[in-house]
């Protein structure tokens, strides 16, 4: 991975404001998806797809790329964007998410479109995916790291914490997880329908080794990224600290956009917002 230099770091933050504009155009054009976890992740797939990956685009299918496995397919649309933005498939195709044919389905389906690894959709089964294929390089040799993005809201599922174990019991260190850990489910806060604290606690005594930071601070992701790839006796979890709905005020923190979609108006007031933080993308060189 290359040095996130002052540059590199102002594109991948402008960057993060673009896919959370695409999302809100998306979303609006549907009528019908998950804004709040898509918009709260935009910093951490923007960090991913612009400088952590290592990917080829126009190779998507290259052996030893890194694999990133999507847990909580509902929040898609900020995977979609990445992609398009990456030059995966034209920008354009964006606004077909959820209409009849599109290959931008509602949960990700791994022959539909190029990037995407495996199809999801039922939550929980994303780390036995991931787990599988670190499994996978492990007796193949090979050196590409595997990601693994989850909701907090899935750790209520149990296979989970049965995959948790496993990974725990081979000492997976081409694996790293990442929660996006934005206190939000469907039906209200996390820790009034199924508390998961002390989460940090749970899986360190599951063998991993942990890390917690601000899902909004780029820089602060990478050097976990690169923290993790230097832990060799287990796999690693970051617990990424967001806000659901970030970048639009009347959707921050609040639990019921995880599945409303704005109307016209809503998504006008929400651009606004966005393109005001900042201007056009900056050319990364």
């Amino acid at each position: 991975m290359e040095i996130l230099h002052e540059n590199k770091l102002k594109f991948l933050e402008e960057m993060a404001n673009q896919l959370r504009q695409d999302i809100i155009e998306m979303l609006v054009e549907a009528g019908t998806g998950h804004p709040a976890g898509a918009l709260g992740m935009a910093d951490i797939f923007s960090a991913f797809y612009f400088h952590i990956l290592n990917h080829d685009p126009k190779n998507p299918n290259w052996p030893d790329r890194d694999r990133l496995i999507l847990s909580n397919g509902h929040i898609c649309p900020v995977q979609y964007a990445a992609l398009a933005r990456a030059g995966y498939f034209p920008i354009e195709e964006l606004k077909t998410l959820r209409k009849l044919g599109s290959s931008l389905q509602g949960h990700p389906y791994r022959k539909a479109l190029p990037g995407i690894e495996t199809s999801s959709g039922p939550l929980g089964e994303g780390l036995s995916q991931a787990i599988g294929i670190a499994l996978a390089a492990r007796l193949d040799k090979k050196k590409y790291h595997t990601y693994c993005i989850m909701s907090d809201g899935e750790q209520d599922c149990g296979n989970i914490w049965e995959a948790g174990m496993l990974a725990g019991k081979y000492r997976l260190n081409n694996l790293t997880a990442v929660i996006d850990r934005n206190n939000i489910q469907s039906d209200g806060f996390t820790e009034e329908i199924m508390p998961l604290e002390p989460l940090k606690d749970k899986y360190e005594s599951f063998n991993w080794h942990v890390l917690e930071i601000d899902g909004h601070n780029i820089e602060e992701f990478v050097d976990a990224i690169n923290e993790a790839k230097a832990i060799y006796e287990k796999p690693t979890v970051i617990i990424a600290h967001t806000i659901a709905g970030k970048g639009v005020d009347f959707m921050e923190f609040d639990f019921r956009w995880h599945a409303l979609t704005p109307n016209k108006t809503e998504a006008e007031k929400a651009l606004l917002q966005l393109r005001t933080l900042d201007g056009k993308i900056i050319d990364e060189d």
